[in-house]
């Protein structure tokens, strides 16, 4: 089974993504009260609604996907305080770029996509790597498991759910972590004990992305 994710879908993600992190607002913040400045969801929640209001002026019938992606990342660069705001721009600015005057994306256009956006991450934070209790840390094994599941199988949701948990245990494993990153490394051995709100806001977002073509696939 191809699956492709449209222009409509990339829509779609904005939207969900804006509502599952509104939902998990508090939650966000929480987790970031704890090792951080306590304002991720909030933070969060204001890009994905500038996003919102921004894509309300794109007919997603005729806009590729890259122009979608482009306006999320204008947003979170000019609404989302702290390290989140530029760590999310350059994440959907490098998609965005990647997937510039495509209408439609298979999985394997996806992964050069998660790619080029992990990269910006990693550039942007001072060459993060998994292990330092970062977004990266769900970000990482999502991009690796989809891409060696791609090489195995032709099951586009077992594909994505695979991914999805690899991320899922990688956003858990935060909370055994030394923070070396951000505000959160300060506190240095003390913040083991706690889940990373980036890691864990990321979570959500790919778990989205997930949905969609699992409900595209039923």
């Amino acid at each position: 089974m191809t699956c492709v994710y449209t222009s409509n879908d990339i829509y779609t993600f904005v939207l969900r993504a804006y509502d599952i992190i509104a939902t998990n607002k508090d939650y966000l913040t929480n987790l970031d009260a704890a090792i951080g400045d306590a304002d991720h969801g909030i933070n969060m929640e204001r890009g994905f609604k500038l996003a919102v209001e921004r894509i309300k002026n794109i007919d997603p019938n005729t806009a590729d996907v890259g122009t979608i992606l482009l306006t999320v990342a204008n947003a979170m660069l000019e609404t989302v305080g702290g390290a989140a705001g530029p760590l999310y721009g350059m994440f959907f600015m490098n998609m965005s770029t990647v997937s510039s005057g495509k209408k439609s994306i298979d999985l394997n256009s996806l992964v050069v996509m998660l790619e080029q956006g992990l990269k910006g991450i990693q550039d942007i934070g001072g060459g993060t790597q998994p292990g330092e209790k970062t977004m990266v840390d769900t970000l990482y094994p999502f991009v690796i498991e989809l891409k060696s599941q791609l090489d195995k199988s032709s099951d586009c949701k077992k594909v994505l759910e695979d991914a999805l948990k690899s991320a899922e245990k990688g956003m858990m494993e935060t909370i055994n972590m030394v923070a070396k990153k951000g505000r959160a490394s300060y506190l240095g051995e003390r913040s083991i004990g706690h889940q990373d709100p980036g890691a864990t806001s990321m979570y959500l977002i790919l778990k989205v992305l997930v949905d969609i073509m699992n409900s595209k696939t039923q």
